[in-house]
């Protein structure tokens, strides 16, 4: 047999080529840069310069009534001793210095239905507030809002609050550092499409650079779980987008009871939940879009065992949450603070090890009896990539425990190189 190949591959390049611009415009991989934890929802009335230390503290003495001892916190959040030992001066580091990754004023739920003139004055106030937070070192990596949807009901009134927040945290024609802003309810692909319109003329009208708006959208639906013609429409949202979608966010509760569930069994872990968030984080891969859970509405308030018992409830949702792939949640409430960080340092402390000697035996290549492929590597690095973002690690001990220096990690894990 006679066969041209380089003919034949020229004409499958031909051929290939609409389909290879539209996978790599429509799914361009991991997206740059850190991604918090967590997002703090706070309600526009209750929010201040001073919000973030201020929950910092109050989070610092919640847990001060356990006293020092690591067996006693440990035993308080449902988690193994050795690992609260590692992480237990990192959690009150970490609570002291920045308590709050991701900030969201929020002006849906949280924050109600009010007159316009009220609505209107705690946006002026709440911006200020951010700046002024920003200004002065006492603000968040990651900040933005939560609007009211663009239902039929409540758009006017979101694009308003919109519309007027951003023009006040603009200076000098640009955005605080990590701002984005969450596009709450969405039941169409044309909300979507809707929303990035919206972003275009604030761009325009505020003399930002095109695509400096950039939005979350959260999930708290079914029809953005299936559509009228059994689509997954959160797959068409993410490209719909055009970009400017930063994250998909799962809404536990709203969703829940879209789905009938009786409230007291509405929870982060509910098989309806877990079926979302698995439909997200399919529609999400390989587009650079990033996903967050939910919350959970059991606060640590109350009596010493109620408080607990939120914790341990808290902390073991949070790993699970790290388990299934879904990096980061909401919080709602200070002593969230410290469940949060403690789950989250000895998720990575936990896996650190391993994750570390199986990547090190990958480069080196050494015959150990798993063999990892490019694809597990990736998930590797990643890992590690992760944990010394949140600051489980650092990279004096990552280099030591994998030969590997931060910008090799990067690049085993197809990040931009730090």
């Amino acid at each position: 047999m006679t066969l041209d190949l380089g003919a034949l591959t020229t004409e499958l390049d031909a051929r290939l080529a609409e389909a290879d611009a539209d996978l790599s415009h429509g799914f361009p991989g991991e997206g740059a840069g850190r991604q918090p934890v967590h997002t703090v929802y706070v309600p526009a009335d209750r929010y201040d310069a001073q919000l973030v230390p201020r929950w910092g503290d109050e989070a610092l003495g919640a847990v001060s009534v356990l006293g020092g001892k690591d067996v006693d916190l440990a035993d308080a959040f449902g988690l193994p001793v050795d690992l609260v030992a590692q992480v237990h001066d990192r959690m009150r580091t970490k609570l002291a210095a920045e308590p709050v990754e991701d900030l969201r004023v929020d002006f849906e739920d949280g924050y109600g239905t009010r007159d316009d003139a009220e609505e209107d004055a705690a946006v002026d106030s709440a911006a200020a507030a951010l700046l002024e937070s920003v200004d002065h070192g006492s603000g968040t990596p990651f900040s933005g809002i939560r609007f009211k949807s663009f239902e039929a009901p409540t758009r006017a009134r979101g694009i308003r609050t919109l519309a007027r927040f951003v023009e006040a945290v603009t200076r000098d024609g640009r955005l605080p550092a990590g701002f984005v802003v969450t596009l709450p309810k969405v039941t169409s692909v044309e909300q979507v499409e809707a929303m990035g319109v919206a972003c275009d003329r604030l761009e325009e009208g505020l003399g930002l650079s095109p695509g400096a708006v950039r939005f979350e959208i959260q999930v708290e639906t079914p029809q953005a779980i299936c559509g009228p013609d059994g689509t997954a429409l959160v797959a068409r949202m993410v490209h719909a987008s055009q970009g400017r979608c930063t994250a998909l966010h799962y809404g536990t509760y709203d969703y829940s009871a879209s789905c009938g569930i009786a409230a007291a069994y509405q929870s982060m872990e509910h098989p309806a939940a877990d079926h979302a968030k698995a439909v997200m984080q399919v529609a999400a891969a390989g587009t650079g879009v990033r996903l967050s859970d939910g919350s959970t509405n059991i606060l640590p308030v109350g009596s010493r065992e109620q408080v607990q018992d939120a914790w341990r409830l808290h902390a073991r949702l949070v790993r699970r949450s790290l388990e299934r792939g879904y990096y980061q949640g909401w919080d709602l409430h200070p002593a969230q603070l410290p469940s949060r960080y403690l789950a989250t340092y000895a998720f990575y402390r936990e896996g650190l090890p391993s994750a570390a000697e199986r990547l090190k035996n990958y480069v080196t290549q050494v015959d150990s009896g798993v063999m990892d492929e490019p694809a597990t590597a990736r998930a590797l690095s990643d890992f590690v990539v992760r944990g010394l973002e949140c600051g489980a690690t650092d990279e004096a001990e990552v280099e030591a425990l994998t030969g590997l220096d931060r910008s090799a990690v990067d690049r085993l894990a197809r990040r931009p190189v730090h």
